[in-house]
């Protein structure tokens, strides 16, 4: 009798402890997806995918069609460095268009360093890939690293400040 009182207690103990198991599964699974799913994972993809392609348009421009290229720049612009850039319109316009190159950016990485979901800022690192093809000559390909800030503006991301990461040792 005590063997069978003994093996009842072994059981009941054994089910409580399975079911705690479970229920600390459960718990640690549901904390998971919660928090991978949290608003400032969607800001964030938001504010990469914005800034990745920001930084392509801002080193994509046609010497046969720079009014366009401008469009695409302000575009992807917002604060004072969208009125920079259309401050400076007529005076980029000339040069873009003596230069007689035609350029396109291709964001090759990226990543998001600084993340203010409040805010609506992020501070992004790209790496970017620019060919560069003179009127009848040959292209040439250089690499860079930028630094992007982008703001929340109208629902979306937009470029408010950008700089060349300098390369190099000292």
């Amino acid at each position: 009798m005590r063997d069978l009182l003994k093996s009842k207690g072994m059981l009941r103990a054994s089910v409580v402890l399975v079911l705690a198991a479970v229920a600390f599964a459960g718990w640690s699974a549901w904390t998971l997806v919660r928090s991978s799913a949290s608003p400032a994972t969607g800001d964030r993809d938001e504010a990469l995918a914005a800034g990745r392609r920001a930084v392509a348009v801002l080193n994509t421009m046609d010497h046969r069609g720079v009014d366009a290229g401008l469009d695409r720049w302000a575009e992807v612009a917002t604060g004072e460095f969208r009125d920079e850039l259309v401050r400076g319109r007529d005076e980029s316009r000339k040069q873009l268009t003596e230069a007689k190159t035609v350029t396109s950016g291709r964001t090759v990485d990226a990543a998001v360093m600084e993340l203010d979901a409040a805010a609506g800022t992020a501070k992004l690192i790209a790496a970017v890939e620019v060919t560069v093809t003179p009127d009848g000559g040959a292209p040439v390909v250089k690499r860079s690293r930028m630094q992007t800030t982008v703001n929340r503006v109208d629902g979306g991301w937009k470029v408010s400040a950008v700089g060349q990461v300098p390369t190099g040792l000292p």
